[in-house]
């Protein structure tokens, strides 16, 4: 297996590895970047993005990702294809393993891995994904222009997709688990006064119905044990995500979902020179502007780490 050694390693891309990236490349750390399983994070199946500063009329995800990739290759940020699926944080250079083939060699690693998708775990989910089942309505809405569709979720991300839906689908059934959503209420209330969204509460999926392709849905009602089948082409997964961080559970200190703990107030991880941002380590406000500000904050914390070295070194 060949061997590389950098400065700085980032691992993942989306707002935080490409704030990052631009950052380190501007401190001269001479980053390397590889982006994952799905370069740009999850900010690529997301819509319209109003809420990031410096976007009046707003922006979509993709244009957004691509726009801060050019950004860090403008200043030098090496981004590259491929995934982390090895590490050894032992010693105080740290190894990381891309693609089964290559081992870098880092002396601060920054990481940004994000999260993803959760699923139901029917078995009908997964048989018929991809074939009228999908957790992206961004990516995959367009093919149900029309149609009838469901979406399961009750958050902002649900509500949001729900409404991306309703302006292609004829109708657009939310189901949502509990009497209430936990969705902002500026969201919920852009659902509720959609006309072509009828929201189900105290509902749940019993199964997803089809043999090649979705072509409906059996739901009950937990307060009445009403079961009632929706006619539905298109079924939606919005139930929320998973940091994607398992890779580093035997070195990083980890909280009981799998979000990386950092030290407050920096990015910090148990592991000298390891530094976390984004969603892999925010449980609470995962958006993309607190991604970027995290993102910023690694490549400083990488940059002071690298500059106390150098002066250890120096005083020898």
């Amino acid at each position: 297996m060949s061997v590389e050694k950098v400065s700085c390693l980032i691992i993942g891309s989306g707002p935080a590895g490409y704030t990052a990236a631009i950052y380190a490349s501007r401190a001269g750390l001479n980053p390397v970047l590889y982006q994952g399983s799905q370069p740009g994070g999850q900010l690529m199946i997301t819509n319209d993005v109003e809420n990031f500063p410096g976007y009046p009329d707003g922006i979509m995800g993709p244009q957004m990702m691509e726009d801060l990739q050019k950004q860090a290759a403008r200043f030098g940020a090496d981004i590259r294809f491929g995934m982390a699926t090895a590490v050894d944080f032992s010693g105080h250079t740290h190894k990381v393993t891309i693609d089964d083939k290559l081992t870098i060699e880092a002396t601060t690693v920054i990481i940004s891995t994000g999260a993803s998708a959760k699923w139901l775990g029917l078995p009908s989910e997964a048989r018929l994904n991809g074939n009228g089942v999908s957790a992206c309505a961004v990516c995959d809405g367009f093919f149900f222009r029309g149609q009838d569709v469901a979406i399961v979720g009750a958050g902002d991300t649900a509500c949001e997709e729900a409404s991306y839906l309703a302006k292609l689908c004829k109708k657009v059934y939310m189901i949502v688990r509990k009497e209430e959503m936990r969705a902002s209420k500026i969201m919920q209330k852009r659902v509720l006064n959609t006309p072509n969204i009828e929201v189900l509460f105290n509902t749940s999926t019993e199964e997803i119905l089809g043999d090649k392709l979705v072509d409906g849905a059996r739901v009950v009602n937990a307060v009445t044990n009403e079961k009632r089948t929706l006619d539905v082409t298109g079924f939606f997964v919005a139930i929320g995500h998973q940091p994607n961080t398992s890779i580093f559970s035997e070195w990083i200190d980890m909280d009981d979902h799998g979000y990386i703990k950092t030290i407050p107030g920096t990015t910090k991880t148990n592991v000298e020179g390891v530094f976390a941002c984004g969603d892999a380590q925010d449980n609470v406000y995962r958006q993309a502007v607190t991604a970027a500000g995290t993102g910023c904050m690694a490549a400083l914390d990488a940059e002071r780490y690298l500059a106390a070295i150098e002066a250890a070194e120096i005083e020898k």
